[in-house]
């Protein structure tokens, strides 16, 4: 059975599931999910309904995370796990603190939050990735790892709020990181557009073909 995989393009936990599976060479079914317009067949599969949900031949894995662990133990040909066990922390505090001032720095109206003091938060952990970054091209090294790969989009997010004080920063490191991804061939790869799915519509592949070549 090929795998399916419920995304959304522009949702960053999808886009490290997409990551992953593309860098381990899985091709599954993707069916790209309008959050506002959940299909009854994903929230059947996942009651939380929040992407991405990967659904393999034994199980269903809910947490973008847990995708890309799954996706890298079937296979790593970029060695992606070959990180020290700080890497994990990292990540954590990505998903953890940093993520929940992003949204309240990102979303301040709902969350009735003050932007500016939010965005301070949120940069704290950027200083540090940007020291981190310091003399070499990747978190740990000169090549990508699975940390990079889990924070990168949740950089991405955060900068895409107000590129222009995020450019204006004093973490030089940390924005040649983010701008060398978003031109990369990965980034091009895991973003192409896919009509909203539903039931009864033609399989769509991903990675697309050329993603594997």
């Amino acid at each position: 059975m090929r795998p399916i995989l419920y995304s959304f393009r522009r949702c960053p936990y999808a886009m490290r599931a997409r990551l992953a599976l593309v860098s381990a060479g899985i091709e599954t079914e993707i069916r790209e999910i309008l959050l506002r317009d959940k299909a009854p067949e994903f929230l059947e599969a996942s009651p939380k309904g929040t992407v991405p949900v990967l659904i393999t031949q034994d199980k269903v894995i809910e947490e973008s995370l847990d995708v890309m662990d799954w996706a890298l133990e079937q296979n790593d040909p970029e060695s992606w796990l070959d990180y020290p066990d700080e890497g994990r922390d990292l990540i954590a505090t990505s998903d953890g603190p940093f993520k929940t001032a992003l949204d309240r720095y990102k979303y301040h109206t709902r969350h009735n939050s003050e932007p500016g003091e939010e965005r301070e938060k949120a940069a704290t952990f950027l200083r540090q990735l940007d020291a981190q970054l310091a003399g070499q091209d990747f978190l740990y090294g000169e090549k990508p790892t699975q940390p990079d790969m889990a924070i990168l989009p949740f950089v991405r997010q955060f900068a895409n709020t107000d590129r222009a004080w995020f450019d204006a920063q004093p973490w030089p490191n940390l924005i040649r990181w983010l701008d060398a991804f978003l031109d990369s061939d990965r980034f091009t790869r895991i973003m192409p557009k896919f009509p909203k799915w539903q039931a009864g519509d033609p399989v769509t592949l991903f990675p697309q073909k050329e993603a594997l070549d």
